[in-house]
């Protein structure tokens, strides 16, 4: 079977690449402006062929190139992780004034966690690059979901991952309220590291 992206698998990881250099610019303008980092790390993938199938099928969506680039804007994703809340806030600042990049969604689950304790904030970025897209446009549009948390929101996003998936786990609403008890802990934790870096100055 041939991948659900066609012809346009190739451009995703150019459009990958293309702004994780924009965040390794910031990363580099930030480190000679204050010899601090931005951030901490950057991940990303381009969603599996099957991975994005499945998508569209409980979406209940065809499973064509439209689908998976135009209706569902997850194909690309990156995730930054940084040291400070104020870090992930000014990196948004900076997402934002980027020429060829539109937010055109954005959840902040950092000032509204979710109910189960989960922040982070979330971007689908538009970004506007010379190749043509799945609507047969040129210049193109495509999609990049991205994640932006400190360390803390990191963990626990991945431990709350791991348990996801475990079956038949005894005193299931005990982990629950445990899980968000040590999401609330781990906020405090930022807001204590954030107002120590404030006062270093």
């Amino acid at each position: 079977m041939d991948s659900i992206y066609g012809k346009y698998e190739c451009t995703l990881d150019l459009i990958k690449e293309m702004i994780e250099g924009k965040l390794l610019e910031y990363q580099e303008s930030i480190f000679e402006a204050s010899g601090d980092n931005g951030f901490e790390h950057i991940a990303s993938r381009i969603k599996t062929d099957e991975s994005m199938r499945e998508k569209c099928r409980r979406r209940e969506l065809p499973e064509t190139e439209v689908s998976a680039l135009v209706t569902l804007k997850d194909a690309i994703g990156i995730r930054v992780v940084c040291s400070f809340v104020d870090d992930v806030f000014n990196l948004i600042d900076y997402i934002k004034t980027l020429d060829d990049c539109k937010v055109v969604e954005e959840k902040d689950y950092i000032r509204h966690a979710k109910p189960n304790g989960y922040r982070s904030y979330h971007m689908i970025l538009e970004v506007k690059v010379p190749y043509e897209d799945a609507l047969g446009q040129t210049p193109g549009k495509y999609y990049v979901e991205m994640q932006i948390r400190t360390i803390a929101m990191d963990t626990w996003a991945a431990l709350e991952h791991k348990m996801k998936y475990k079956k038949d786990i005894p005193n299931q609403d005990l982990l629950v309220s445990e899980l968000k008890r040590v999401a609330d802990e781990l906020a405090s934790c930022d807001l204590s590291m954030q107002t120590i870096r404030d006062l270093i100055g």
